[in-house]
């Protein structure tokens, strides 16, 4: 069967600055929090990771000569600010303005997002978002921004504020290491939303040209007997805490009755309050028509079972060792890896039409939606280097599957208007080190050097054709 996707649609690679640049400590950068952790807690560290900081040319070459014409591209706050605030490091400034020069001179659009896991250590240890001192940083920081560069026609505010908390206060796997937390996780995911709605807010008084908007990462959550009214319900509370909560914030200003009973739930389960505040919801309010797209990373599904757990427990698998995963919270249930579907050494399920799901409720239940770009969605993998090349055929047929449900999306009514693999080239993982491979090119983390995969052919005939067969 012939699908076909539309000519305005974007084709691009997305990228991460703390994955992608290295260069961590030159050129007055300033620290972030990741620096001392992963030296603290993991096997590998984030230079030179792609060397992006000296090699944007290359890539933007690869990519002009590949048929990518979109590319996410994330700011470091602390090249900026780097303390988050106060004096401005020129030497940031200016390898941005070059940056984005080179996006245009090959005909690549750059995303541009402010924050992608990388707050300023400074305030990182301060309390990162938990601190509501943070949010007005990132506002004046943002600010800067819009000011700074003009050349920027599509800004994100945060990639991700779900795996945030998540990581930082649930799992664990992310600085300051903190695991289950519940009560910080839905504060750190307000806080962040209130940040973001006061920077859509201050771009759309100040008349700038462009689009502004948000990336969410959507994991479609699935009861795992859907006659049981347990795994429903297991799974109704899982996505409120990845997605619904984000969602409502973003879109209608507020949490729907319905979300806050399952937050409430939650709490009053694993302990802990919130700091809702009166004039939180008049900024959210203010912002929740203003979002000109939605950013959707999309990488996998759970299915929910409603078992009585007694305790939370959450291992993560960050070596890519399949079945090493176990996830289960007090109150809402566990996640069952068991099921009839494929998925990655990482224990990710592959299930495109979580995707096509995905898509359609946020058109159903947000209709003031307006956009939606697939900002992130690929397939980690262990690329085995052969000739010169990596015959990745089964990231192929990943992205060929998901991009398939995408079209059907749109078929049916919904206005998807690109798609952004994860990610252009070989970049390093944030809980994986640089063994899990995304790239349409692959990178040798020794010599630098890029190699075209299998994928970097089929993605450009797919881009220039707009037909998946």
């Amino acid at each position: 069967m012939v699908k076909q996707l539309p000519k305005d649609f974007i084709f691009g690679g997305a990228t991460a600055a703390y994955q992608a640049e290295g260069a961590t400590q030159i050129d007055g950068k300033g620290a972030v929090a990741w620096d001392k952790y992963l030296a603290d807690h993991y096997w590998y560290r984030a230079d030179p990771a792609s060397d992006f900081y000296h090699r944007y040319p290359v890539d933007l070459e690869l990519a002009e000569k590949f048929g990518v014409n979109g590319i996410r591209i994330s700011i470091a706050w602390s090249r900026i600010f780097p303390t988050g605030y106060g004096e401005v490091n020129p030497k940031g400034v200016a390898f941005y303005h070059r940056l984005f020069a080179e996006c245009h001179k090959r005909h690549v659009e750059p995303f541009v997002t402010l924050h992608h896991f990388d707050t300023p250590e400074a305030l990182h240890s301060q309390g990162d978002f938990l601190n509501r001192d943070t949010i007005d940083h990132f506002v004046d920081y943002a600010a800067f921004c819009f000011e700074e560069f003009p050349e920027v026609k599509f800004w994100t505010t945060f990639n991700e504020i779900g795996p945030i908390g998540d990581g930082q206060y649930l799992v664990g796997k992310f600085p300051p290491g903190i695991q289950y937390d519940l009560a910080k996780v839905f504060q750190s995911h307000h806080n962040m939303m209130v940040a973001h709605a006061r920077v859509v807010k201050l771009f759309k008084d100040k008349g700038y040209t462009g689009e502004i908007g948000v990336v969410h990462a959507l994991p479609t959550k699935y009861p795992y007997n859907p006659e049981n009214p347990a795994d429903v319900r297991a799974a109704e509370l899982e996505d409120i805490i990845h997605n619904r909560f984000i969602l409502d914030a973003t879109y209608l200003g507020e949490y729907s009755d319905e979300t806050m009973q399952g937050v409430n739930h939650i709490l009053a389960v694993n302990g802990g309050e919130l700091d809702l505040r009166k004039e939180d919801f008049e900024h959210l309010q203010a912002a929740k028509d203003l979002n000109d797209f939605l950013g959707i990373n999309y990488y996998m599904s759970d299915w929910m079972r409603g078992d009585d757990v007694e305790k939370t427990e959450i291992t993560h698998n960050g070596k890519g060792e399949k079945g090493g995963s176990k996830y289960q919270i007090k109150g809402v249930g566990r996640r069952e890896f068991d099921v009839d579907v494929p998925r990655t050494d990482w224990d990710w399920m592959i299930y495109p039409q979580g995707l096509y799901d995905q898509i359609m409720r946020v058109k159903a239940n947000y209709p003031n939606y307006k956009k939606i770009y697939i900002t992130e969605n690929g397939l980690g993998y262990k690329d085995e280097f052969v000739d010169g090349t990596v015959y990745d055929d089964a990231r192929i047929d990943y992205v060929k599957q998901h991009l398939g449900v995408i079209a059907d999306a749109i078929a049916d009514g919904a206005n998807v208007k690109g798609y952004f693999l994860w990610s252009l080239m070989d970049v390093f993982s944030w809980s994986n080190g640089y063994e899990k491979r995304y790239g349409l090119f692959y990178v040798d983390f020794e010599t630098q050097e890029r190699y075209p995969k299998k994928s970097a052919y089929w993605y450009k005939q797919v881009a220039e054709s707009r037909i998946l067969e």
